[in-house]
């Protein structure tokens, strides 16, 4: 238990150190699209693939919850004993 606690006591000022020389770079990765010209047709389409792109990366989520979801359920669904209600509609002449 020492060593795990002495390792952290190591680890936590470089993990510090690294997060303060690193943070203006990471700063700077959401202002890529207004940094491009949007008078130039073709910074146009650059801004408008940054435009699509972040729609993608929010939608990614809920679509493989939905997916998986959804498949569970199908799943489930297909493996349940039938009712005794829809056995009786079935035998009936």
């Amino acid at each position: 238990m020492r060593s795990v606690n002495a390792a952290l006591r190591q680890l936590v000022p470089v993990l510090l150190i690294v997060a303060v020389v690193t943070g203006a770079e990471a700063l700077g990765c959401p202002n890529c699209k207004d940094a491009v010209n949007t008078s130039d047709p073709d910074g146009l389409n650059v801004a408008r693939g940054y435009f699509y792109s972040i729609l993608l990366m929010l939608a990614m989520p809920f679509t493989l919850v939905s997916s998986f979801g959804a498949y569970v359920w199908r799943e489930m669904r297909q493996q349940r004993p039938p009712s005794a209600a829809e056995t009786q509609e079935h035998s009936a002449p």
